[in-house]
């Protein structure tokens, strides 16, 4: 079990499982282990005002907190979950990172919960039939982290100097169908300035030796 809470203000739980690659001064090349999601369509054509973030974020915690197919009660571990009032079926563990991303081809943005890594692919169906359950591929990444509240209009300028500063690297690529992928790690109610976000694009590695 791999956990998140390196740094202050970042929850002790269960992350994706990585290894880094490469570390540059504005971003690191990471190599990701395969994941499951639990996955919505964002309403609106924003990915981050309130409401819509809101909206998505409880559809997804009510799946995660019992919402499912199944009656099984399996015992907290977190002090996030145990916030919650008793759902009526399954319990799973709180995740880190929640994932934004925005669809290729579309105006859409998606939002996802990293599923504890336990289940694997026996995850109990969702009820809700606007969240669907995915296994994320393993990947290489190029990250750059940031604090502060999250805009549409900074992830753009964000993804753009991630890009730029990417084709200066001799060893990794930017795939051509890499869509953005923003974490963020930390509570909606966590200061700004000490908050732990992420913005992500998948790459190719250029140098098999490397």
């Amino acid at each position: 079990m791999v956990h998140g809470g390196d740094g202050e203000g970042v929850p002790d739980l269960e992350t994706v499982p990585f290894r880094v690659l490469k570390r540059e001064a504005e971003y690191e090349i990471r190599e990701v282990e395969s994941y499951y999601v639990a996955e919505t369509t964002m309403p609106g054509r924003s990915g981050f005002d309130f409401s819509g973030s809101s909206q998505s974020f409880n559809v997804l915690a009510s799946y995660l907190f019992g919402k499912n197919t199944t009656s099984e009660q399996m015992e907290m571990t977190t002090p996030v979950f145990t916030r919650k009032g008793e759902p009526d079926g399954e319990k799973m563990d709180m995740t880190t990172p929640v994932i934004t991303k925005k669809s290729a081809n579309e105006n859409k943005w998606k939002m996802s919960f990293v599923m504890p890594s336990k289940y694997g692919p026996d995850l109990p169906l969702p009820k809700d039939p606007s969240v669907t359950i995915k296994e994320v591929p393993a990947k290489i990444v190029a990250v750059a982290a940031f604090s502060g509240l999250v805009t549409d209009d900074d992830i753009s300028q964000r993804e753009s100097r991630l890009r730029e500063t990417l084709q200066k690297d001799s060893q990794f690529r930017v795939k051509d169908d890499s869509v953005v992928e923003i974490a963020q790690y930390n509570p909606p109610f966590t200061l700004p300035f000490t908050r732990r976000n992420e913005i992500a694009l998948e790459v190719k590695r250029l140098d098999a030796n490397f």
